[in-house]
């Protein structure tokens, strides 16, 4: 769903101040049973050997799906404007932005 749709449906957020500031995560790992995909975001700093978690995110499979397309459409939109974004291995399917196994500092 994006912003046009929100609008379109009527739909009024709210965003309290506390939660506007956001939290930044540079990993994440989603599982899911037969009923919820379930999304933890984390923070992942060189040298540290723990990450944590910062956010979890707890969908239904339909939900689950269609956030993955409005992120598809919205990644087609920034790369249309910004260029490709370039990922340095693609076969890597962990999102973190350094190998986390290396405690680099």
């Amino acid at each position: 769903m994006n912003e046009n749709d929100t609008k379109q449906q009527g739909l009024q957020l709210e965003l309290p101040q506390d939660v506007a500031q956001g939290e930044y995560a540079n990993f994440a790992i989603i599982t899911h049973s037969s009923s919820d995909f379930i999304v933890d975001f984390a923070r992942v700093m060189p040298g540290v050997p723990k990450a944590q978690v910062k956010s979890r995110v707890i969908l239904a499979p339909e939900h689950a799906k269609r956030l993955l397309g409005a992120l598809q459409e919205n990644i087609f939109r920034y790369e249309r404007e910004f260029g490709p974004i370039k990922i340095p291995n693609q076969q890597d399917r962990t999102i973190a932005p350094f190998d986390a196994s290396k405690g680099e500092a």
